[in-house]
C-alpha cells in the first residue's frame, strides 16, 4: 500500500513539473507593416435618452512575421502613453507567439510591449515586399 501511495506521489508531482521543463517561443525576427492609432467609444452613462461616452485609445499595429501578417492592438495604461517613437512602418522588430492571442514584441529600442492578436492572415502585404529590381 505504501508503495502504491509512494507511485501516485511521484506521478503527480511529476505531472505537475512538467510544464516547467516546456521549451519557451523563441523570438523571431519580424517587420512592422502599419500603425494606426485609433479609439474605442464606450458608453459611461446615460443622461435621460443621452449617452455620455469616452473614447479609449489604442493603437492597430500591423506585424510581419515569416509568412503571415498579423494585426495586433496596443492599448496604453493612460491615455497619454504611445508607442515607442521607433515602432513606424518598415522598422524591425523580434517578436514571439506567446499563445493564441497574444503576442509579445521587441521593438528597436529594446522595449518589449504585450499586444493581443486580432487577425492573422496568410501572405505578405505589398507594403512589406522588397520592390523588384529593375532591368536594363
Amino acid at each position: 500500500m505504501k508503495q502504491v501511495m509512494a507511485s501516485a506521489a511521484l506521478l503527480a508531482v511529476l505531472i505537475s513539473t512538467a510544464g516547467l521543463f516546456a521549451a519557451e517561443k523563441q523570438y523571431e525576427k519580424g517587420q512592422i507593416a502599419e500603425v494606426e492609432k485609433k479609439a474605442h467609444t464606450r458608453v459611461l452613462y446615460y443622461l435621460v435618452n443621452t449617452p455620455v461616452t469616452q473614447d479609449d485609445p489604442y493603437y492597430e499595429v500591423s506585424l510581419q512575421l515569416k509568412d503571415a501578417l498579423y494585426v495586433t492592438e496596443y492599448t496604453p495604461r493612460h491615455a497619454a502613453d504611445s508607442l515607442p517613437d521607433e515602432w513606424k512602418a518598415g522598422a524591425e522588430v523580434q517578436a514571439r507567439l506567446t499563445d493564441k492571442h497574444h503576442m509579445s514584441v521587441k521593438g528597436p529600442g529594446g522595449r518589449e510591449l504585450q499586444l493581443v492578436v486580432v487577425k492573422r492572415t496568410p501572405g505578405i502585404p505589398e507594403a512589406v515586399q522588397k520592390p523588384a529590381s529593375s532591368q536594363n
